[in-house]
């Protein structure tokens, strides 16, 4: 396949408080705010990717359509840190066996072990037990 002139520049995370949720994000991933620009708020950029919050005025309402997956040596101790950081997590996907938190405002986003991990033909795992 040829190369594509196309990169992601950014991950855009819609937020009624974009400042609350870039305190969020900062506070788990260890990439500090570094900028406000008009309604977006921004962490540090790493490995070329930027991540912002934009307001706006619509709430969060369905399954995100699109959700990040953080990786972590021990993620039931992760677990703890997000719940302590205004995370919570989301227990109607624990059929799946992927342990599935939500920031503040809801935004879904799964704690993933660092190493490989199994899954069975419907994508289901057991990397918790």
């Amino acid at each position: 396949m040829a190369d594509s002139p196309v990169r992601i520049n950014a991950l855009i995370v819609d937020a009624a408080d974009p400042e609350r949720l870039a305190v969020f994000w900062s506070e788990l991933l260890g990439r500090p705010v570094v900028g406000r620009t008009g309604p977006y708020v921004w962490l540090r950029r790493e490995n070329g990717l930027g991540l912002g919050f934009q307001r706006t005025g619509e709430p969060k309402s369905v399954k995100n359509r699109m959700h990040f997956d953080v990786t972590s040596p021990d993620p039931k101790a992760e677990q703890e840190r997000v719940e302590a950081l205004g995370g919570r997590r989301l227990h109607e996907y624990d059929d799946g066996g992927f342990l599935v938190m939500a920031d503040p405002e809801g935004n879904e986003f799964c704690i993933i072990p660092d190493g490989p991990f199994e899954l069975d033909d419907e994508g289901r795992t057991d990397y918790l037990r």
